[in-house]
């Protein structure tokens, strides 16, 4: 009963902080001329964002570090071993550095596009760079903590051997630009990651990892704060060091859970829109300039097809709340007795 308070206390504290920081960050951003520059080849109707506060992304997450070090410390005078045992701190702890890290390259993106005023920031080669560092020093952590394991539904855990190096680095690779990819319109990212964190949070519930839960419970507080002022017609924006960010948690979370393929489900749509914006490449370079979709990532095709910004966001949350239930149905029948 006791740690079942303190999640539900992380979520009202994150989203109080994160809502409040609002009142804050957005008339500084605004002081600072920290505007976002729209892309010319987006829809026409983007252009009514233009100088719209970027970098909100800050909001969420002094957010989820504020309420996780308020929730262990509460934790750490009522629960015995709140974190759980050793590996599970290097998770957790390099779960969350690994995503600041994440949203340390994106401020330098971020930072770049609002100096020099233009949508482009790091090149593709010092983005790609940044983010191998980051992987590996990451799954060097998990690696020397002995988590070389995935639990696999219905047989139990199975060493991966030197494939954790490989299924480790594509995991976070893709998952941290698809999530970035999903990152295209008023409230989307937010929205379909506060679906995802409640996914993982029910598996960890399950799984009576309470330092999971906690972690789960911080990031859906603190992005249904930050949702309250970037819900459409947006008042800013997360930018690439929220999406960034909100990457790395994701994959953190599904390490934590020894299930990096969760991802696939509760995060279906980052998939989705990942996937979308490979065919639609692949499609054009086989065919000399065809189209699969009138636009991808797969959110603007929809917009061009007349959906609003608010049905996308409430739809795309349906399809991942979706995989969510099916995730957790997998996670509950197929765990051991």
């Amino acid at each position: 009963m006791t740690s079942a308070v303190i999640i539900i206390l992380a979520v009202v504290v994150s989203f109080g902080i994160s809502f409040g920081l609002g009142y804050l960050i957005i008339p500084l951003l605004h002081k600072l001329k920290f505007g976002q520059t729209i892309l010319d080849i987006g829809p026409s109707w983007h252009k009514n964002k233009q100088g719209t506060p970027t970098m909100g992304g800050i909001m969420f997450i002094v957010s989820v570090v504020l309420s996780l070090i308020a929730g262990f410390a509460s934790a750490h005078f009522l629960l015995d071993e709140p974190m759980g045992n050793d590996q599970m701190k290097i998770k957790l702890i390099g779960g969350l550095l690994m995503a600041l890290a994440f949203g340390l390259i994106g401020f330098a993106d971020d930072y770049i596009k609002v100096a020099k005023k233009r949508n482009q920031g790091l090149s593709i080669v010092q983005k790609t760079i940044a983010q191998i560092l980051v992987i590996g020093a990451y799954l060097f952590a998990l690696h020397h903590s002995g988590a070389t394991y995935i639990f696999v539904p219905f047989y139990g855990n199975v060493e991966t051997g030197f494939f954790f190096w490989i299924i480790g680095a594509a995991a976070l690779y893709a998952t941290v630009n698809a999530v970035n990819f999903t990152d295209g319109i008023d409230g989307l990212c937010s929205s379909v990651t506060m679906t995802a964190a409640a996914g993982f949070c029910v598996v960890a519930i399950m799984r009576n990892l309470f330092g999971v839960s906690l972690l789960c419970a911080a990031l859906f507080g603190a992005l249904a704060g930050f949702l309250v002022w970037t819900w459409n017609p947006a008042k800013v924006f997360m930018g690439d060091i929220g999406s960034n960010f909100l990457g790395g948690m994701v994959v953190a979370l599904a390490y934590c859970l020894d299930a990096p393929w969760l991802i696939l489900l509760i995060g279906i749509i980052y998939v989705i829109e990942f996937m979308s914006d490979v065919i639609q490449i692949g499609y054009f370079k086989i065919t000399k300039g065809k189209r699969i979709f009138k636009m991808a990532p797969i959110h603007h095709h929809f917009e061009k097809s007349g959906w609003t910004e608010k049905q996308i966001c409430a739809r795309f949350c349906i399809v991942n709340a979706i995989g969510c239930i099916i995730a957790i149905l997998i996670c509950w029948f197929g765990r051991l007795k």
